[in-house]
């Protein structure tokens, strides 16, 4: 049975209003992105991380596995110099567990982050038909490029106050981030705690809140998430952890293995691999950082501290010292290709709205 067409899915032309979550780190190659979409969601592609070169290939072999729409994301960052003594306190910290893997101390790289501004540039001129944005809001001189380009821009919002920004930047969409959402928090107005408003709770408020349309994010791993979502006024569901043991999903096998043996208790939320609030399968790095995550630099400069341990953790196939990144839900996770999982998707959600 077809599903009804919401604001979301009438744009894209899309039959199952799931869009894949755009997940930095590796996950959302463009096989994912391209299967996602080719079955009728939105595939995303994490650009946060990348080089510009990086993501204009990534677009090009998304274009060359698929005709169909597609996002990029990006984080709206404003770097800042960081404060040297913070860097020197992680760098302490980070010393013993350098050792622990048998590799050389920590040290302050020759950048924290990609160019932004650079990484705009190149998502302009790739031109997806989605553009989506985290950390912060765009100004509307940069939601109105990218409207010039033909994209629609959608804005990550962790409460009403920054869904109101983007809306008032002119973004066509707001992505309401719950916070049973795995990976980084999106919040930028307000405190990291206070923003910690379940889905179910915070989708109703922003749909209230502003004119257009809202996706649903955080928690949500199959058909019966979906329908409680769209019963709530969402216009589609953004799923991220229930795309991340796919088959085209391109994270670490240790990064698999501990989102399968994952319990409904197994994630919380952590500043100390990256200094920006995430959440993830508490594993022996988050217990043993914890108490001093709060000296830590803030997002770039932390997790560019830490780039070389989670790499090296990665070499070594040790989950203790990588950052598994998960949703709350990561208990329901099932490992189906990803044509496979949006099908399923689209008859439980079905099922489930009678």
């Amino acid at each position: 049975m077809p599903l009804p067409a919401t604001a979301v899915t009438r744009v894209f032309g899309m039959s199952v209003p799931v869009i894949q979550a755009p997940m930095a780190g590796g996950a959302t190659t463009p096989e994912l992105v391209a299967a996602v979409s080719a079955a009728g969601g939105l595939g995303a592609f994490a650009a946060a991380t990348l080089a510009p070169a990086a993501i204009r290939a990534g677009v090009a072999r998304i274009r060359a596995l698929t005709d169909r729409p597609f996002c990029v994301n990006l984080f709206v960052l404003r770097p800042r110099a960081p404060d040297p003594a913070a860097v020197e306190r992680a760098l302490a910290l980070l010393a013993p567990l350098h050792a622990e893997l048998g590799i050389a101390p920590p040290a302050v790289p020759a950048r924290f982050c990609e160019d932004p501004d650079a990484q705009f540039e190149a998502v302009v001129e790739c031109a997806p038909a989605l553009a989506s944005f985290a950390f912060d809001v765009l100004d509307a001189a940069a939601v109105e490029r990218l409207h010039r380009r033909g994209c629609k821009v959608a804005g990550t919002a962790t409460n009403v106050a920054e869904a109101r920004a983007w809306e008032a930047a002119g973004a066509d969409f707001v992505c309401a981030q719950g916070m049973e959402a795995g990976g980084h928090r999106g919040t930028f107005i307000g405190d990291y705690a206070a923003s910690l408003i379940g889905t179910m709770a915070l989708v109703p408020q922003i749909v209230d809140a502003v004119r257009v349309p809202v996706i649903a994010a955080g928690g949500i791993m199959d058909g019966r998430g979906i329908a409680a979502a769209l019963a709530l006024g969402a216009a589609a569901a953004q799923m991220g952890t229930a795309f991340l043991d796919c088959a085209e999903s391109g994270i670490h096998p240790a990064w698999k293995a501990a989102l399968r043996a994952a319990g409904d208790t197994a994630t919380g939320v952590t500043l100390a691999f990256s200094g920006r609030m995430a959440r993830g399968v508490v594993n022996d790095y988050m217990r043993r950082m914890e108490a001093q995550a709060h000296l830590l630099p803030a997002y770039p400069v932390q997790n560019a501290l830490t780039g070389e341990l989670r790499a090296a953790a990665g070499r070594a196939g040790d989950a203790r010292f990588m950052s598994l990144w998960a949703g709350q839900g990561v208990a329901a996770l099932r490992s189906l290709p990803a044509a496979a999982l949006v099908a399923r998707l689209a008859e439980e959600t079905a099922a489930a709205r009678g």
